[in-house]
């Protein structure tokens, strides 16, 4: 039975397995999330900061904050502050913006990340805002990027000819390609590009 729920500091050690095993190397392990990181989520935007339990197993989370800024490029580290979300969380901004999902390996395909998504999509619709955005990772262009240019894989994603780990489950749940983010995350496997996905009620 999958449950979602606030997480807080006391899920520490769960959470940061998690994303251990969700985000292996080459992803970089310094943007894991620390201690201090999750205290920040828990005390700047409690709402934004969610877990989901299989069996009372910690297996995924999701992390969001709310923002304005969201129109104008950005990279991750600036929109989310690094990380802590202290000084980018606008507690009047009208954007609830995912910052990071992930799932445990062992655990997917059962619907654990439908379930945070779908909170998400509660959270927008009870603090009455505009939209859920997010800059989705694109972990299969590396196997493109010698033959395809970034639009070209990004539009036949959206087409169904390609799938994209990442971008093509956004896409199932309703989610909009907005424009693509250049140098948005070092990430080598998406070649630091990613794109703005945003889902309106």
């Amino acid at each position: 039975m999958i449950r979602v729920r606030p997480y807080t500091l006391a899920d520490f050690d769960g959470l940061l397995q998690v994303q251990k095993e969700a985000f292996p190397p080459p992803y970089p392990g310094e943007q894991l999330w620390s201690k201090d990181d999750i205290s920040a989520h828990v005390d700047t935007f409690p709402e934004g900061a969610l877990l989901a339990e299989y069996n009372n197993t910690i297996v995924g989370s999701a992390t969001s904050l709310l923002t304005n800024a969201a129109d104008h490029s950005h990279s991750w580290s600036d929109i989310s502050d690094n990380g802590t979300i202290r000084q980018t969380h606008d507690p009047n901004g009208k954007t609830l913006y995912g910052i990071d999902l992930c799932v445990h390996p062992t655990y997917r395909n059962l619907g654990i990340a439908k379930a945070l998504y779908d909170a998400r999509k509660e959270t927008v619709r009870t603090l009455q805002l505009h939209r859920y955005a997010a800059g989705s990772r694109l972990p299969g262009y590396h196997h493109y990027a010698q033959t395809l240019s970034i639009e070209e894989y990004v539009e036949s994603v959206q087409a169904g000819k390609r799938t994209d780990p990442v971008l093509s489950f956004m896409l199932k749940q309703g989610l909009t390609v907005v424009r693509i983010e250049k140098d948005y995350l070092p990430d080598v496997e998406s070649n630091n590009y990613g794109v703005l996905v945003e889902w309106r009620p």
